[in-house]
């Protein structure tokens, strides 16, 4: 999100650059090229969905309005929501096993500015104190993360904050 409280594709632009950059994959690796794609179709479907005044910017309220619309009807999930949460699910599985731990979680989410130490304590909270969470719980957070009223659901801790 940028200063003014919206997002926009130089936002996706710089999230790109960052994971990018976070494994290593300059602009010649396919992975780089697969992530630009990846992420570019997963901005266009959010504009499609939640831009609705057709400004080239999801506001603050667009993309809770989005957001309230999917947590009162899970089965409305959209293409592009799958993508972004398969996309992180693999960015984090570093290793390629099918499962993140503490250490993967911890990296992703500290390259985006919260402390290490509590992306430790969000992974513990989110895993339930399992040494790994596969593509399957993750989904399940992920859903919970969108939906839940409880600030203690594990799900709230899938981006390594554990206040907010």
């Amino acid at each position: 999100v940028n200063q003014s409280g919206e997002i926009d594709r130089k936002d996706f632009e710089l999230a790109i650059e960052k994971i990018c950059t976070l494994r290593g994959w300059p602009a010649s690796n396919p992975k780089n090229v697969e992530t630009h794609e990846c992420m570019f179709k997963i901005w266009e479907g959010l504009r499609s969905k939640a831009d609705k005044d057709n400004d080239g910017q999801v506001s603050v309220d667009e993309w809770c309005n989005m957001w309230d619309a999917y947590a009162k009807d899970p089965s409305t999930v959209m293409d592009w929501q799958l993508r972004y949460m398969n996309f992180m699910f693999d960015l984090e599985d570093a290793s390629h096993d099918g499962t993140i731990d503490g250490d993967e979680f911890s990296i992703v989410c500290s390259s985006y500015g919260v402390d290490k130490n509590e992306c430790q304590d969000a992974f513990k909270k989110m895993s339930k104190g399992a040494a790994e969470v596969n593509r399957e719980q993750f989904a399940e957070l992920w859903h919970e993360y969108f939906s839940s009223d409880d600030a203690a659901s594990p799900g709230n801790f899938i981006f390594g904050k554990t206040s907010f």
